[in-house]
């Protein structure tokens, strides 16, 4: 998986189709980004804290940084934007996330690159008739000088044979009625959450060259 996915417009009864998510008052959905690389801030969905009921979206830093990180920010080298997960419950890096603090991602589509070095083309990839759907997302809250930020990773699994054509790798993403079952800490029953999403269920189309460039923004670039 490419690090770099967008988001359509989603409006809150939207996000209410398949998620108890408590809006904000007074305050306007996120609005759409047709070009989010690691280390943007994003929506992403979660269970309300101190046991509150319903699902808010929190703004989150995409880049997870593990609370036992007791340096500056500017001296994490690795990268963990992603994270596998074959092996989410064992990796230090990500395992407390994964068995407390599991997120929802909203997304409409991925890119990918695929072609020779330097000519290289990007794809949108994207589920069939679905204008929207949920990455599966782990997240933390870290701490350092007094200071709080939340930031979160998405799951990677296999690629399947659409997104195999350029990568080994793809997104977890989620069908509507297994939101609620990822969201449940406590559960490690997960394994068949990670099945690549069905090909037969997903397209994939060209993007606009200008992808390739962080700070381009716009519906054109995943027009077809």
């Amino acid at each position: 998986m490419t690090g770099r996915f967008f988001r359509g417009p989603i409006s809150w009864d939207d996000y209410n189709t398949h998620l108890d998510v408590i809006p904000p008052e007074g305050i306007e959905p996120p609005e759409p980004r047709y070009n989010i690389p690691p280390m943007s801030w994003v929506p992403v969905i979660r269970p309300r804290l101190f046991h509150q009921p319903g699902l808010e979206v929190a703004l989150m830093l995409w880049n997870l940084v593990p609370m036992w990180w007791n340096k500056p920010l500017s001296e994490k080298k690795w990268t963990s934007f992603t994270a596998q997960s074959e092996t989410i419950d064992e990796a230090p890096t990500f395992r407390g996330a994964y068995r407390y603090r599991r997120c929802l991602v909203p997304a409409s589509g991925f890119f990918q690159w695929s072609g020779a070095k330097g000519k290289r083309i990007p794809f949108a990839i994207g589920v069939t008739e679905q204008p929207w759907f949920c990455f599966a997302g782990i997240w933390e809250t870290w701490g350092h000088d007094g200071g709080e930020i939340d930031t979160f990773a998405i799951l990677t699994t296999e690629a399947n044979d659409i997104v195999g054509a350029h990568s080994t790798r793809m997104p977890v993403i989620l069908r509507p009625h297994d939101y609620w079952t990822w969201l449940d800490p406590p559960s490690k029953k997960t394994a068949r959450l990670f099945r690549p999403y069905p090909a037969e269920d997903m397209e994939e189309w060209p993007a606009a060259l200008e992808v390739g460039n962080t700070s381009s923004q716009g519906p054109h670039l995943v027009a077809r």
